[in-house]
Order: C-alpha cells, then structure tokens, then sequence
C-alpha cells in the first residue's frame, strides 16, 4: 500500500479554525481527504458532541483516521477517547503517558487497545518531554506492546540530536511497532531553537525515510503536521502534499 492512499492531517495544523466544517473544507482543500482530529477540534469526553462532529467531517468526505494527541493519565473515563476512536472507525490514537500515572494507564489503555481493536503510538514530543526520550519509549512500549507502540513525530524526533532522535533509524528500530508517523520538518538555530518548514526541506531526510518504510510495508496511520503559519497554513500544506506526491 502506498503511503500516500491513506495520507491525513492533523487538525493542530488548522487550530486558529474552530469550525470543523471549515477544517473539513481546508483538508479538501489542500488535496487530502483524511484527518487526525485533535481536542481543539473536538470534546472526546463526550460521545454525544463527538457524533455531532464526526457527522461534519463525513458529510464533508473527510474520514477521521486517527484522534489524538490524547494523554492518558489512568482516569477510568478517559474510555470515552477509544469510543469516539471507534465511532469514527479509526484503528490509532496518538497519546502521551506522564511520568507518575503510566503504569496505571499503559494497563488500561492495553485493555481498551483490545476491546476497540485500536492500536495506541506513542507521540514522541522531543527530549524534554516524558515519552520523547529514547530510553522512556523503550520502557513504554516494552510495558505496553503489542497494543502500544510508537507515533513518530519526525521533527520532534530530530529536536533530540542527530545522534539518538534520527526518524530513519528510528523507523528501523521500531518495524512491527510503529502504528503512527506525523510526517513534520524542522530547521534549527545555532542555538538549537527550531522552526517549522515544508516536509523534506528542512533537516529530515524524507527519501530515506519513505524508501524504509515502503521497504517494511508500513500500514500505519500517516500525518502531515504543519505547525507554522496558524492564520493561513492551507499554502504550504498544499506544498507539504506535493513534496509527498513528488517522492512516493
């Protein structure tokens, strides 16, 4: 399966819009028909509002692929995000764990993984944040697989260095457990600060990375993020698109 057949976009991407119908016209817009569905858009404490949201995109021709990113903090009502998951028929919620709830909450989230049928990735968000270091992944997913693996956040994974946070090893390392990609570049400062740009023109190595994936027939859920530009993103993840189509 190529990549691309199933490509979304994470609604972040969309966070200065708060009508989904609006969102749903801008993911047509940009040339996709597929979203990852964020809480800015949506309340998954509520199924009932969740109906009426999912209804929107639907009626708009946009599926809702994935939620998230969801942190899981061992809350029994927090069953309410696989629900809603469900109802959309999405197979993956991206999700983060905090440092004094996770092994609480990996137990849960493994048995709602089964009971929805939905795999959970964990959303790397850089070094800084518990569950973007490469030693917590490894901790998490070794307590949580195989209903929890891996949400590669491409950009997020770099901010860690060249060295550990490389999203083309990571890839390799992680085959069989990677249920989820969010496909975002970065440029960095000499300083280390950093700044979106159009995916495969910053500091990731997109061909590299798509030439492995194809090679494992990765099925994962696929997103493009784009977090810059929050009053008018639509252009650059029009070309954001056409990068992806360019090389796949």
């Amino acid at each position: 399966m190529n990549i691309l057949d199933n490509m979304a976009v994470q609604s972040y991407c969309f966070r200065n819009f708060k009508n989904n119908a609006d969102v749903a016209a801008k993911v047509k817009e940009i040339g996709l028909k597929n979203i990852e569905v964020c809480a800015v858009h949506a309340n998954f404490d509520s199924i009932d509002e969740w109906k009426k949201d999912l209804k929107t995109y639907t009626d708009a021709g946009v599926s809702v692929v994935s939620i998230g990113v969801q942190t899981f903090t061992g809350d029994s009502k927090q069953e309410s995000y696989f629900e809603c998951a469900a109802e959309a028929g999405a197979k993956h919620i991206s999700a983060h764990f905090q440092v004094g709830t996770f092994n609480q909450a990996i137990n849960q989230v493994k048995s709602w993984s089964d009971k929805y049928g939905i795999k959970v990735g964990i959303h790397c968000h850089g070094g800084y944040m518990f569950g973007g270091q490469p030693d917590v992944m490894d901790l998490l997913i070794g307590l949580g697989t195989p209903q929890i693996g891996l949400c590669i956040d491409t950009a997020w994974a770099m901010q860690i260095g060249p060295k550990d946070g490389n999203p083309v090893e990571w890839a390799k390392k992680y085959a069989g457990q990677l249920y989820g990609i969010h496909f975002k570049d970065f440029v960095f400062d000499r300083d280390g600060q950093w700044a979106d740009t159009v995916v495969g023109e910053g500091n990731l190595d997109l061909p590299a990375l798509l030439a492995e994936l194809n090679k494992q027939n990765y099925s994962g859920v696929s997103v493009l993020e784009y977090e810059a530009d929050p009053e008018n993103p639509v252009p650059a993840l029009k070309a954001c698109v056409e990068k992806m189509r360019s090389l796949a």
